[in-house]
């Protein structure tokens, strides 16, 4: 892939040719133009890890830690060398553009994609996903930060308008953009589906053109979210550049039709052509060939970065009378859903084939020097029955189930396969499956797998379609969803609601399990898009049917002759994904009961939670341990026991406030759209700014977070001048093993000002790794406009104003006695500005 001479190609191009540039031409790939030496280039969804241009048995990747949890590292440089890892990924897939960082605002813990994003807190999103890009981009691969701006929500997320006053665009949902913009110069940006106070953000002038290129700069190609391109002149000229996925909806002859009469003039049409040109010329860097075949780099050496980014991303919350770390060689029980599954993603376009996944109780078997712990899972959390494929083998003995592909239905006889696979994750989204023997949109599979229970008594099946299906055990059918369906949240929306059956069985005795399907052309339901949804979709699931109060009588005596226990409690990517957002914080099923049943049967009982964003912990006062450990990719399991048993000492800081309830979070009124629109009525009380502001109790604060050892903080200098402040703090390893501290740096506003503002607010941090009894000064520099600034709705510009500002260093937002050191700086004279 050569180097391009963007204004030399452009002046050769024909109005056709370029209409062409500014649309893909399917899911993933922009339009090539050989005989002008343009290449097409590849997409790739990334949040965290590299996918592909496969939904459906795609090539494995690397699965790295979710956002929350890189932004809990509070670690720049190790996100920096993250974002490289990312990068070196997406020249194995052949892919030159990562969409991702997401870095939108958790205003609620419901948020679908809560999980994908960073923080609450803009600085902390903008720092660590600047950090992330520069990482990407020095690969040559570039980065799309998305989705901008204010896609805090999936309800109605493609038809909403979120209604936000000025202050808090600015502050809060905007300044992580700006950050990035003015740290990593990030090749792309994504807009959001949904509009901002009445302009769907991909028609928005104000924000594409004013904010984004005028007042910060940014210089790079500004594309579509899939799909989320509304109008054809008017997006054109407000500035989107390329819409995604093609073939074009609103461009091709429409832009052609829009050209020829004016309603986008040349000038216009040469500006969008020029950033799609230099998105070309950009990745020329990378060196990846057009078409490349995609492949993986599972390395030691990537695996090796996983781990460590997992375990500081992972944070202990608490840990009273020394609970943690744990002995390797006391007998362990380990109790839970999500112990003997790895989750390792959220769902949408997180989710990945991994190149392998390492279990919570792999990570502890391995641990310890005493035999295997007994296990039982005490309560299910799933919201739909667990992968079957995972718990079935094909006739060949592989692990997973053996798909048959025909051109007729099962009613024809002696129909022969044109295609045939082993699929092991039974959950496919077939909307990029293709074999050139299929002849028709209506084509059928034939799923097939070998289940050996372990367990006497009733197994539970469970089928979700997007056409049609239907589920058989040796021959006998348990489950028709073929004729009477329901349309459900799964696929996007586009998937039926769970249809379940069960069946006996007995231990060691194998069935065959058989399901009939049907692509989306097969569809019953009315406005289910063939086109869409390409072949369909269809989920397979499974699991032994318990009670559970007696299931969680059998944990308390598991966990009575123990002398340790470790609860491993969540969510999982059906709770957290892109297409919906939760309905409470609570954790699902009798995961409560279980949690509070086995603490009180054995006080050395610890929990350890997988989830993206808080949940309710109404048990929390009855465990004396707890690990918050997100969704930790590949390494998961690895990561959890590293912490566990003190190999590797946390040092994670939460990304964001654990509220106790959820009618405490500030956007709890004002969470789902209605009307066509959601109010962001908590203005800029976003998060911790809130909870400090109104006096409100949190389950744990922002940037909280344990270690195994102790640290002090002594000798703080602040000194403004030429346009930074300049922070300086002594911090020493005062325990007794190596670890890690974060230093959070907080400015505090005037005594009087001119506007309501927080009572402090995060604006730098820096981490270091100290030996015991280990000292060293960490110096952290912010410019002095970032650090006071706040947006003047009257003037459109940041107010830096006068006053006297104080410095509070401490290690997590919440001030305890000894924890918090105390200074001030001045600015002398009020000023504005706008820009980066």
């Amino acid at each position: 892939m050569a180097d391009i001479n963007v204004e030399a190609i452009l002046a050769k191009l024909t109005v056709d040719e370029k209409v062409a540039l500014l649309s893909g031409i399917d899911m993933w790939h922009t339009k090539s133009l050989p005989q002008h030496g343009i290449p097409s280039l590849r997409f790739s969804d990334g949040p965290n890890g590299i996918r592909g241009t496969k939904f459906f048995n795609g090539v494995p990747a690397a699965c790295f830690p979710c956002g929350t949890s890189l932004a809990a590292t509070f670690n720049t440089s190790l996100l920096e060398t993250t974002g490289t890892a990312m990068g070196q990924e997406s020249i194995a897939k052949g892919a030159h553009v990562i969409l991702g960082p997401t870095i939108n605002t958790q205003r609620s813990p419901l948020g679908g994609r809560g999980f994908e994003s960073l923080s609450e807190d803009p600085v902390l999103s903008g720092l660590g996903a600047a950090a992330l890009i520069r990482g990407i981009q020095e690969t040559g691969v570039q980065a799309t930060m998305k989705h901008f701006v204010c896609n805090d929500q999936e309800d109605r997320r493609n038809a909403v308008q979120s209604i936000v006053q000025p202050r808090a665009l600015r502050e809060i949902y905007a300044l992580p953009f700006q950050i990035c913009v003015r740290d990593a110069e990030p090749g792309c940006v994504m807009t959001a589906y949904n509009g901002v106070n009445g302009t769907y953000v991909s028609e928005s002038k104000e924000l594409l053109e004013g904010m984004l290129r005028e007042e910060w700069g940014f210089k790079g190609l500004v594309m579509s979210d899939w799909w989320g391109t509304y109008s054809t002149s008017d997006a054109v000229n407000t500035g989107l550049d390329l819409e995604m996925p093609g073939p074009a909806r609103f461009r091709g002859e429409l832009l052609q039709f829009c050209v020829n009469t004016d309603k986008v003039l040349g000038d216009v049409l040469d500006e969008r052509v020029r950033k799609v040109l230099g998105l070309v010329k950009v990745c020329a860097k990378a060196g990846i060939a057009d078409g490349a075949e995609e492949g993986g780099s599972d390395t030691p050496e990537t695996g090796e970065l996983l781990r460590k980014v997992a375990v500081e991303g992972a944070v202990l919350c608490k840990n009273e009378e020394g609970a943690l770390p744990l002995k390797k060689d006391k007998k362990t029980v380990v109790i839970g859903p999500n112990a003997k599954v790895a989750t390792f993603h959220g769902g949408g376009s997180a989710s990945l084939a991994a190149y392998y996944a390492v279990t919570p109780y792999d990570g502890i078997t391995a641990k310890l020097t005493t035999p295997p712990p007994a296990h039982t899972t005490g309560a299910y959390t799933h919201k739909m029955l667990p992968l079957l494929g995972f718990q079935t083998t094909t006739p060949s003995n592989a692990p997973g189930m053996t798909m048959h592909v025909y051109n007729s239905p099962p009613s024809t006889k002696d129909r022969t396969p044109v295609d045939t696979l082993t699929v092991s994750k039974t959950e496919m989204h077939l909307v990029d499956y293709t074999n050139p023997h299929i002849t028709s949109p209506a084509w059928y599979a034939n799923f097939t797998g070998l289940f050996t229970p372990d367990f006497t008594g009733t197994y539970e099946f469970g089928l979700v379609v997007c056409g049609t299906a239907k589920l058989f055990v040796d021959d006998n059918l348990i489950i028709d969803n073929s004729v009477n369906q329901t349309l459900g949240t799964a696929f996007y929306n586009s998937g039926t609601i769970e249809e379940k059956g069960t069946i006996p069985v007995v231990s060691g005795q194998t069935c065959t399990v058989r399901v009939e399907f049907g692509s989306a052309e097969t569809s019953p339901l009315p406005g289910i898009s063939a086109k869409l949804n390409g072949g369909g979709c269809l989920r397979i699931g499974g699991c032994r049917v318990i009670s559970p109060e007696e299931e969680i009588a059998r944990a308390v005596d598991l966990a009575s002759s123990a002398e340790q226990v470790i609860i491993c409690a969540g969510l999982n990517a059906d709770w957290e994904t892109e297409g919906h957002d939760r309905e409470s914080m609570d954790l699902p099923g009798a995961m409560d009961q279980l949690i509070s049943a086995v603490a009180k049967a054995n006080p050395n009982t610890v929990v350890v939670m997988q989830s993206g964003t808080p949940v309710a912990m109404p048990w929390i006062d009855e465990v004396k341990g707890l690990i918050q450990a997100w969704y930790g990719g590949n390494e998961t399991g690895n990561a959890i026991a590293d912490v566990l048993f003190g190999d590797e000492n946390p040092s994670g800081k939460l990304p964001l406030s654990f509220p106790k309830r959820l009618s405490d979070n500030p956007a709890f009124l004002n969470l789902r759209a209605e009307k066509g629109r959601t109010l962001y009525g908590e203005d800029i009380w976003v998060g911790y700014r809130y909870y400090e502001f109104a006096q409100r109790e949190v389950l744990f604060p922002f940037g909280h977070g344990l270690s195994y050892t102790t640290f002090g903080l002594e000798g703080l200098g602040v000194s403004e001048a030429d346009g930074k402040v300049v922070v300086e703090v002594t911090v020493t390893n005062t325990g007794s093993v190596k670890g890690k501290e974060v230093v959070q740096v907080y400015v505090a506003p005037p005594k009087a000002q001119a506007v309501n503002r927080p009572v402090k607010e995060l604006k730098g941090f820096a981490k270091v790794e100290l030996e015991p009894g280990q000292t060293e000064r960490v110096k952290v520099e912010v410019e002095t406009k970032y650090a006071v600034s706040y947006w003047d709705e009257f003037r459109r510009k940041f107010c830096a104003e006068k006053g006297e500002y104080e410095v509070i260093v401490s290690d997590s937002s919440e001030l305890k006695e000894g924890k918090a050191l105390k200074g001030t700086f001045k600015v002398g004279e009020t000023f504005w500005w706008v820009g980066v």
